[in-house]
């Protein structure tokens, strides 16, 4: 049966669950905070690459790198080999034309050594772009870049979601990757909670990225670097961008900052609640039907935006019929960036432009016409897309 999307804000995700409901760790149905907990400074959960099932501690340590950016001063010209080999690769993904094995093995072990100098809060200094949800749909990502501009000429924050439901995240997040080895400084990307291991089993890149190399070795160089993404950015000390929303156990961007991200996305905790969180016409805290993260309000947003000194929070994670939706008398911001989700849902998608002072303009686009596309697989649609 065809889903029925409703106008505003539509939560098409509530099938992700099961990948996490297959673990024993899977979030139970949890009681509305009574106040809001500290950080965990203890140890944390990881996930295990294939198996749901296990776990295994790890302490909790200080984030990656500095809270500035400094990627200019230790990567002024990114090389890879030869930069004219990257820009090669770039071209060819642009084709949307997948590059070699070895190739994005080596492509991921450059981007590794950029991501783990950016810190969990990540520093980005206005005029950028910012864009919401990609979802694999290539051609409508170079559809993006055609109303908002090229890398470098634009400067980008893409927050997160990169992969998963349509026909083409190898192509999507390679050439996304590859922008941020070429241009560390012009295109920030953080971590959605399709930046999973488990989800990406069930929604969609791991199928694809076995069909495309007959191999699973991809989906793991690129499932290791979703655990180097930043969890969140700020923009000119103002405007805090995450995937998600908020957390009842973070109060200050600081805390944040003491997450240790290198990790599988947690069932549940802050670093969950970053990614998986959305904003309700409600007060205080509730329990999200999502089964991961939380519901918050707008005396939530009010106190995190008062506490850390920020205007507003920009966010992306839920379908907006029009491209963008305010909540809470413009505290919050949802953009969404993928247009006729999953080619059938008929909406537009949007990208937030700010200008040196902060400025807003919403551009708004429609998904790429069919004649610039390519023929994806003929696969049968998958239950995931439904």
């Amino acid at each position: 049966m065809r889903a029925t999307v409703p106008t505003g804000l539509a939560s098409v995700e509530d099938p992700a669950l099961a990948a996490f409901r297959c673990s024993p760790r899977a979030p139970r149905p949890r009681r509305q905070p009574k106040g809001i907990p500290s950080v965990r400074t203890g140890r944390v959960r990881k996930g295990v690459l294939l198996q749901c099932h296990t776990d295994s501690p790890d302490t909790m340590r200080a984030s990656f790198g500095p809270t500035t950016t400094q990627h200019h001063k230790r990567f002024p010209d990114q090389k890879m080999g030869d930069t004219s080999d990257l820009d090669r690769q770039i071209e060819q993904l642009k084709k949307c034309e997948i590059i070699t094995e070895n190739e994005v093995k080596a492509l991921c072990s450059k981007a590794r050594e950029i991501l783990v100098e950016e810190s969990n809060v990540q520093r980005v200094d206005a005029p950028v772009t910012v864009c919401g949800d990609i979802h694999g749909q290539f051609y409508d990502l170079k559809e993006l870049f055609k109303v908002g501009g090229d890398v470098p000429l634009t400067n980008y924050l893409f927050m997160g979601d990169f992969v998963d439901r349509g026909f083409y995240s190898v192509e999507t997040f390679l050439l996304l990757l590859a922008l941020k080895v070429r241009y560390p400084d012009r295109i920030t990307l953080i971590r959605g909670n399709h930046e999973s291991r488990q989800i990406t089993q069930v929604y969609g890149f791991y199928d694809e990225c076995l069909r495309k190399y007959g191999s699973i070795t991809v989906w793991r160089y690129c499932t290791e670097i979703f655990d180097y993404l930043s969890l969140s950015a700020i923009i000119d000390g103002k405007i805090f961008c995450v995937h998600g929303g908020l957390s009842p156990s973070i109060q200050s961007l600081d805390q944040i900052r003491t997450i240790d991200r290198k990790q599988e996305v947690p069932h549940d905790g802050p670093m969950c609640d970053l990614l998986w969180s959305d904003p309700e016409d409600t007060q205080g805290w509730g329990i999200s039907p999502r089964g991961a993260g939380y519901l918050f309000g707008s005396d939530v947003v009010a106190q995190f935006n008062a506490t850390n000194d920020i205007q507003m929070i920009c966010r992306a994670h839920q379908l907006v019929m029009e491209g963008y939706k305010w909540h809470f008398n413009e505290t919050v911001l949802t953009v969404w960036s993928a247009p006729n989700y999953c080619y059938r849902c008929g909406n537009v998608a949007a990208i937030l432009e700010l200008n040196e002072n902060l400025q807003k303009n919403f551009t708004i686009f429609e998904a790429a016409p069919q004649e610039s596309r390519g023929i994806p697989s003929k696969k049968p649609q998958a239950d995931y897309f439904l």
